[in-house]
């Protein structure tokens, strides 16, 4: 612990230490490495964190035309009611049927325009819970992404540790996977998906 507080050493910061300290290139390999998966981990973090904020951002969108879609639609509804209204009085005694007939054709202009406008709203809700979902998608690809770096950290602090080569090789390899999927997420390219999404079909 230091006087600015304390600081929780990851796998990579033993890699580092121990390179630093006389480690031979096998170790100060393995520490390069951590090194560099950490900052690659970082950064997939911080794009799995941005989409999960745009979806949310998204959906709060569509949540708000949906609700104006319902607004329009009681507005809507009111109209119809009022020309109901007003096409039972026409067929009254004693009224002027040209002064309630005015009314229901201006009911009928009103309900016109009303029904653009909740479509409107319905269709562009719609257009944004499109886009929280393939946000959320991505979100869910960056994150298998860092995922993926974090496991390959783990496996080049135990290869440091019990220095075989082996698992140095494994530890290139799940972070070669996770360097696939951030390029996957960053093209918006689902592999995963679709090969679940065929296997699903058969």
């Amino acid at each position: 612990m230091s006087g600015h507080g304390f600081h929780v050493h990851g796998p990579h910061d033993h890699a580092v230490e121990h390179a630093a300290h006389g480690g031979d290139s096998f170790s100060n390999n393995i520490a390069v490495m951590t090194a560099i998966l950490a900052t690659v981990g970082a950064l997939f973090g911080y794009l799995g964190g941005s989409t999960q904020n745009d979806a949310a951002l998204f959906k709060n969108n569509a949540a708000i035309d949906k609700t104006e879609a319902a607004n329009a639609w009681n507005y809507y509804q009111a109209k119809s009611s009022k020309q109901n209204l007003a096409e039972m009085a026409m067929t009254l005694p004693g009224v002027d049927p040209a002064k309630y007939k005015a009314d229901v054709a201006r009911y009928e202009s009103e309900k016109g325009d009303i029904k653009k406008k909740a479509e409107k709203f319905e269709a562009s809700s719609t257009e944004w819970n499109h886009k929280s979902d393939a946000a959320m998608h991505q979100h869910h690809q960056w994150a298998l992404a860092t995922t993926a770096e974090q496991i390959a950290i783990s496996l080049a602090a135990i290869t440091l540790l019990t220095r075989k080569r082996w698992l140095m090789i494994g530890a290139y390899a799940v972070a070669a996977v996770g360097v696939a999927l951030g390029v996957f997420a960053w093209l918006h390219i689902d592999p995963v998906g679709a090969l679940l999404g065929g296997a699903a079909a058969h």
